[in-house]
């Protein structure tokens, strides 16, 4: 056992190394494009190209730094387990599921299924917060509450989304602590409240976050959707549980009632779990991380529904950086707490931003350089070429986007067709991602934003150039440019931007193939 987990440990320190190795040399090659330029606006695309290498390179580090030291959580989670005092008497615990307007049949089968869930009977009630509009919902759901002891839940217009329907069940509840689940979370390990429950021996507990994970879809884009969180889960979340700042994740946790009660309930943001947790760090209380799941959701499905859920994430992560800068300003947390909330609120802005300007940069770089040809060294080191230079550093860059998840992807999971996958969902949803970060920006109102359809058409090409104008226009745009650098015979960068194009028409693809 001794010798598998230094392999592990040997091979996590190898994977490490090399991104950090990776995002140095990037950022160190980039200050050599701004000391050879000869020109103002080399200088300017060198500079600017400097600055995605350092803003991607930093969080590059970061991230390699997180997955080296997640190793180490399962040695921490003992050691809590190991300090734990047994509760003389077992708190009451209130298992609350939020809905609005649901499948029912999958709202009353997961419901019963929480009631499986093993606890003293007499210390747990189960609530149902129904914000449904949908009257037949309303009826059926009342219904089968009240036959089967379930408080039924409502209210009048939806304020604060799942927070505010989570703050007004709790209006209707006194239980020391909250479970949370969703409505599409079915219980697959019953112990779920007997297991977490004792680690709130300690008064200075707000919460505990478990593992989240979906069923297994039909398909290869369902199945490669699931492994965004399950890289946060697995590697990212334990990182941030040593430096106590693992994120409630909104469900598959129980939070304490005393600390929503000292905050005025959850922060009604439409991401409100990651404002509740950055709160009660504030407020100078802990939170665990429990790499265990208890839960399976149901699989996307659709396009459609990634969109509103990359959406819904931007819109939040935004809107929450916002608030730390802002109002905030946190000086009584250590350097690396307020690096892991940065980067939790950049992450998915990072993603999108830098690739959206990275495209513009490579345009730039394109018509910035003659033909493409064969440097020799003096020529290198003279900096006489120094678009070409740029040209063969976005090659490059451009090559190792390809290479890097589909590695990881193959290492962890098993799966290489899932790592492309990942990448070319990560293109798909740039300007999606930077829409909704500008409309958190411009203070929207995140209702009147939310405008692709519910219901998914596959198949259906109208549907998807309709919701596609801009990635169209955007890889239309680099078609035509791509055709320009061909008739100046710079093959490589004509190339270059033809990927582009192909990768921003990827929305519409998706949109078309899964709805």
């Amino acid at each position: 056992m001794k010798q598998y987990n230094d392999r592990v440990l040997s091979a996590r320190i190898v994977t490490s190394a090399t991104f950090i190795v990776m995002a140095i040399a990037g950022i160190l090659f980039s200050f050599y494009l701004i000391y050879i330029a000869n020109s103002l606006y080399m200088y300017a695309l060198a500079i600017a190209f400097t600055s995605l290498a350092v803003v991607s390179g930093l969080f590059n580090i970061f991230t390699a730094i997180s997955y080296y030291r997640s190793y180490f959580y399962e040695a921490y989670i003992k050691r809590i387990q190991n300090q734990l005092k047994p509760m003389k008497v077992m708190p009451t615990v209130a298992v609350i599921m939020p809905v609005y307007n649901e499948d029912v049949k999958v709202v009353e089968r997961n419901l019963l299924r929480l009631k499986e869930l093993k606890y003293d009977r007499g210390k747990v009630r189960y609530y149902l917060g129904d914000d449904s509009t949908d009257k037949a919902t309303l009826t059926e759901l009342s219904r089968f509450c009240k036959a089967h002891g379930i408080k039924h839940v409502t209210r009048e217009g939806r304020r604060g989304f799942k927070a505010g329907n989570i703050n007004n069940v709790l209006r209707h509840s006194n239980e020391d602590y909250i479970a949370i689940f969703d409505y599409d979370e079915y219980v697959t390990n019953t112990n779920f409240l007997t297991d977490l429950v004792p680690y709130f021996s300690d008064p200075n507990l707000a919460y505990i976050q478990t593992e989240k994970s979906y069923r297994q879809g039909k398909s290869l884009f369902s199945d490669s959707v699931s492994l965004f969180d399950a890289f946060f889960f697995k590697f990212i979340q334990q990182a941030r549980a040593l430096n106590n700042t693992a994120i409630f994740a909104g469900s598959c946790g129980i939070i304490s009632r005393k600390v929503l009660d000292e905050l005025g309930g959850l922060p009604e943001y439409i991401i409100e779990d990651t404002f509740f947790s950055f709160e009660s760090r504030m407020k100078g209380y802990r939170n665990l991380y429990i790499p265990k799941v208890y839960a399976v959701g149901k699989p996307l499905t659709s396009f459609t529904q990634l969109v509103r859920q990359q959406w819904r994430y931007n819109y939040g992560d935004t809107q929450f950086l916002q608030y730390y800068y802002e109002y905030r300003k946190p000086k009584n947390l250590s350097p690396l707490s307020n690096v892991d909330y940065v980067t939790h609120g950049f992450g998915l802005n990072y993603i999108s931003v830098v690739l959206l300007l990275f495209t513009l940069v490579s345009v730039l770089i394109v018509f910035s350089t003659v033909p493409f040809t064969t440097l020799t060294l003096q020529q290198f080191l003279q900096g006489t070429y120094i678009g070409v230079d740029l040209e063969v550093l976005g090659s490059m860059a451009f090559v190792l986007s390809l290479i890097v998840p589909v590695v990881l992807t193959k290492i962890y999971f098993k799966s290489v067709k899932k790592g492309i996958m990942i990448l070319l969902l990560n293109f798909a949803l740039v300007i999606v991602r930077t829409k909704a970060a500008l409309a958190a920006l411009m203070h929207t109102d995140p209702k009147t934003v939310w405008k692709r359809q519910r219901s998914a058409k596959r198949g259906n090409l109208l549907f998807a150039i309709a919701n596609t104008k801009i990635e169209v226009a955007l890889s239309v745009t680099l078609i035509v440019l791509c055709a320009v650098a061909l008739l100046e015979n710079n093959f490589i960068g004509s190339v270059w931007l033809l990927w582009y194009a192909a990768l921003y028409m990827l929305a519409t693809v998706f949109f078309y193939r899964y709805g």
